[in-house]
């Protein structure tokens, strides 16, 4: 740690020119304040005004140099500079300059220099100045603009022959006629809230009558006001009649005194003038108007739809039909009309006489017609059911038993006949089985070759079927076990 400076050897001239009448705890240095680096012939140094080292950080506080380049340009593109201008100190995505058709990066044309990248570091207050970096030279502006219209206003008050004091007057008046026009338009709530002294409060009527008017304190005004027994004093204003009329007149009348038009005509002075020209005015802008429409229908068509239709109020007459309503508003009664289908109705196509969804068999839709399932199909008519059913019998197997039945119709003997007749008689429940039929069943063994290739008879599959376990009936078992 270096040592610290020597302290200054007390100067017997300056501690003459001490003045004795300061207080100690004005001429006495703050704490805070270095030795080294005060001034040793200003003993009131830290009194006085730092116009040489102004510490002040906002006074003190750098700012940007906006538009300042390093150096002159670069001759060629170079490696990892901004792809549209050719700047080294941005990226493309962040240049400011228009963004060119062909880069600087392909053509090598027009390179911009380098801009000066400042690293300014700011204080706790010079970080919230709003004025930090701000200009006043660039007011200059402003006020040499102010001048030059206040010079062009004199000359032409000195060509029309008037002073200083007489335009000045002129303004004022113009000022004050203006502010008479905008009163009675644009009136001020506060000008229309007014109120003389004598007058009574609006709050204060009728208080004691039940059908007296109330006061809305918000909107400063009567709530259910009899317009009949208002009086003109308290600010009523007639909405009707002539009064409505003559608030359009007087609207009109002021709108043309704003606008100065050249033949501005006053209300109260002239106005059958004024009422001329607002006619005239609503005449013109209906006629405008009309031409407008005319032209629409003209071009777009429509006019079928803008007449009005004799039959309309007819339609809905008097009469004593006694009509009901339900709970949802519709009328009882009235048959429920078929909701409408997504699809198109009774509508054939491909030689059908009825539509797809008519016929349901095995879970599949199909034609009703020709009994085909499958969509957009062409019908054979009554000869294609035909066909679906055979196909569906042989699929089964009934075909194949028919024709095996109708091969095989030989003549049988009696005795065989009378066996399966016995056999077919109706079966008596818990009854003893006939010793005829057990030596049938006994008698009869495995089949032939020559009953083999002939194949199953429709009688054979008949006392097959009722033979057979029903293993799927729950009350088999119950059968047997008695």
């Amino acid at each position: 740690m270096p040592p610290p400076p020597p302290k200054p050897t007390d100067d017997p001239k300056k501690d003459t020119e001490r003045n004795e009448y300061i207080p100690s705890f004005i001429s006495k240095k703050p704490f805070y304040i270095d030795d080294a680096t005060a001034s040793q012939d200003d003993y009131l140094e830290h009194q006085r005004l730092q116009s040489q080292k102004n510490l002040d950080p906002i006074a003190t506080s750098k700012w940007y140099d906006r538009g300042k380049k390093v150096a002159p340009a670069a001759t060629k593109y170079r490696k990892g500079a901004c792809e549209n201008c050719g700047a080294m100190t941005h990226k493309v995505k962040d240049c400011l300059q228009r963004k060119r058709k062909h880069g600087a990066r392909w053509t090598g044309k027009d390179i911009q220099a380098d801009e000066v990248v400042q690293d300014v570091k700011l204080g706790w207050d010079a970080k919230r100045d709003r004025w930090n970096g701000f200009d006043a030279k660039e007011y200059d502006q402003v006020v040499e603009q102010y001048n030059a219209l206040e010079e062009v206003k004199k000359q032409t008050s000195a060509v029309q022959g008037q002073d200083d004091e007489e335009r000045a007057a002129a303004i004022e008046d113009g000022d004050k006629y203006e502010a008479e026009t905008d009163m009675g338009r644009q009136q001020p709530t506060s000008t229309r809230n007014l109120r003389l002294r004598e007058d009574t409060a609006k709050y204060l009527l009728n208080l004691d009558l039940e059908s007296s008017a109330k006061y809305d304190p918000k909107t400063r005004s009567l709530i259910e006001q009899d317009p009949t027994g208002a009086d003109a004093g308290d600010g009523f204003e007639a909405a009707t009649g002539d009064a409505a009329e003559f608030e359009r007149a007087q609207k009109y009348a002021w709108e043309r005194q704003e606008r100065g038009d050249k033949d501005a005509v006053n209300l109260q002075a002239n106005p059958t003038a004024g009422e001329i020209g607002r006619k005239k005015q609503e005449k013109e802008a209906l006629e405008k108007k009309e031409a407008q429409r005319k032209a629409l229908l003209e071009k777009y068509g429509g006019q079928e739809h803008l007449q009005k239709d004799p039959l309309k109020n007819v339609s809905v007459t008097e009469n004593e039909k006694f009509v009901e309503y339900d709970a949802k508003g519709r009328l009882k009664g009235l048959s429920e009309k078929k909701e409408k289908s997504m699809y198109a109705e009774d509508v054939h196509i491909n030689n059908h006489t009825s539509v797809w969804g008519s016929w349901w068999k095995d879970f599949k839709w199909g034609y009703a017609c020709c009994h085909s399932t499958v969509k957009n199909s062409y019908c054979v008519g009554e000869e294609g059911r035909k066909a679906i059913e055979e196909s569906a019998a042989f699929s089964r197997g009934d075909m194949l038993a028919k024709e095996s039945a109708a091969s095989q119709s030989v003549e049988v003997p009696k005795v065989v006949a009378e066996a399966e007749g016995k056999s077919l008689e109706s079966h008596v429940p818990n009854a003893v089985d006939r010793p005829e039929k057990v030596r049938s069943d006994e008698g009869r063994g495995k089949r032939t070759y020559e009953e083999m290739s002939n194949g199953v008879s429709a009688e054979d599959v008949e006392e097959y079927r009722r033979s057979k376990a029903a293993k799927d009936d729950p009350m088999a078992q119950a059968v047997d076990a008695v």
